[in-house]
């Protein structure tokens, strides 16, 4: 069996990963307008029809500001943790509101979904792992440092996104001030280059066929450098750039090694029926 994934957005502008096995899919967070989700999505040809619930990491503008508009679209719940929920003050009256507690999977149609807890300057953030028929995907963004919970997960997906955030060089020379490049190089703020490439080669499954670097800052971070660096050590692993700026490609995933990237045709199109982020 397979699962499709693309990140239709990656960044502190917002953050969305779709991930589904063609007859139910779900997002990790929706930090994108309702609008824009819609329209990558169909230029991927992914319809929104298929998307049945979204989970949420934890309550920055960029992981929800897309939520309560496509909740109440396509009347889909949102699975959030209470603490989440209350930081977020999002509007979702009208919207099914489902709670989740970590390491309790959620099954959505024939995919499982299992939050974890993980270090990051939010109420009860989480991140995920979306699993079906024995293809695991990992969510793994927004951290500040790699926990235990991180590492056993990550060493069971078949592909990942993982968090690159920044250059500990270019963080350090940049105009940021300098509490700001302390909260955001603490251990509840984000992962630079060099703690994702640590993970990434430690603990890395010899199975794991993807890795989209996830969550650059526009600042201090460069995609070629930080895809470079993980060139460097892939062993076989594809390195992705998740953009801040547009979608992947779908990408289709499998744990018997047919893995293929795909784009589909406009042909194959279903149609489809404020806090700030200190990152």
């Amino acid at each position: 069996m397979q699962l499709a994934i693309t990140s239709l957005n990656s960044g502190s502008n917002g953050n969305c990963y779709y991930i589904g096995n063609g007859q139910e899919a779900v997002l990790v967070d929706a930090g994108i307008s309702c609008r824009e989700t819609e329209r990558r999505m169909q230029r991927l040809g992914l319809s929104m029809r298929q998307v049945k619930a979204i989970f949420v990491s934890h309550e920055h503008s960029d992981h929800i500001k897309g939520i309560p508009v496509l909740a109440r679209k396509y009347k889909l719940p949102v699975y959030i943790t209470t603490s989440t929920l209350y930081r977020s003050r999002m509007d979702l009256s009208g919207v099914e509101v489902v709670s989740f507690t970590g390491y309790e999977p959620v099954q959505i149609g024939s995919l499982s979904v299992t939050g974890f807890p993980k270090f990051h300057d939010a109420a009860d953030p989480h991140s995920f792992v979306v699993e079906g028929h024995g293809v695991k995907i990992g969510v793994f963004t927004d951290i500040g440092a790699p926990c235990d919970h991180v590492i056993r997960h990550f060493q069971q997906c078949h592909a990942a996104f993982l968090e690159t955030n920044y250059d500990e060089g270019m963080l350090e020379q940049s105009y940021y001030p300098y509490y700001l490049k302390r909260r955001i190089s603490s251990n509840h703020g984000h992962m630079s280059n060099k703690q994702a490439l640590e993970l990434f080669v430690a603990h890395k499954p010899a199975f794991m066929s993807h890795v989209f670097l996830s969550h650059l800052s526009k600042d201090n971070n460069c995609p070629k450098l930080a895809k470079s660096l993980f060139e460097t050590c892939a062993d076989g692993t594809e390195v992705v750039v998740a953009s801040r700026f547009e979608e992947t490609p779908v990408y289709t995933i499998s744990c018997q090694g047919d893995i293929f990237e795909r784009t589909l045709s406009v042909s194959d199109i279903t149609p489809a029926g404020d806090q700030l982020s200190l990152f």
